[in-house]
């Protein structure tokens, strides 16, 4: 069995929710942007290009992608609308459907789902703190086919909060 890599991004930071009827319409604030692009700038340093990404369909990581894939490139991507509002075993659960060709995931959603998704792969507990901020990443690495992930099968290899 080959090697796979999850990473988990939180979204970059949106605009004040009381500006927007819909909380999904929030865009990126101008820190935010610049952090989503330094996000990718990091994942390239590290090494970490993604053969897909799985995005929640809101506007905020939507744009996140949008700046991320400025420094990755052009990488398929699906926008998932069940990621807007998903728990951390739901999200699991779309992450277990995952092509077997796909080395490295990239999964772009919201908070708390992204921190306690990362918390439930790690023996450990996943991220440090009070879990992932805007524009964080958390790198799951784990020796088995996409649906076989379960909790507690895929260590924290790193973590990282980018910004401009």
């Amino acid at each position: 069995m080959s090697e796979r890599t999850l990473v988990l991004l939180r979204h970059a930071k949106a605009e004040p929710p009381d500006n927007y009827a819909e909380d999904f319409d929030r865009p990126l604030s101008r820190r935010g942007r610049a952090d989503a692009e330094a996000a990718g700038r990091w994942l390239v340093t590290a090494g970490l290009i993604p053969d897909q990404v799985l995005c929640s369909a809101a506007v905020r990581t939507r744009e996140t992608w949008l700046r991320v894939s400025s420094a990755v490139g052009q990488v398929p991507v699906t926008y998932e609308q069940s990621l807007y509002l998903s728990n951390a075993v739901e999200a699991l659960e779309l992450i277990q459907q995952t092509d077997a060709t796909v080395g490295t995931l990239l999964v772009i959603g919201h908070n708390p789902t992204m921190s306690v998704l990362s918390a439930l792969l790690d023996r450990d507990g996943g991220i440090s703190g009070d879990g992932l901020h805007t524009s964080g990443l958390a790198v799951h690495r784990f020796e088995d086919a996409w649906g076989a992930l379960d909790a507690q099968s895929a260590p924290l290899l790193q973590e990282h909060t980018a910004r401009a």
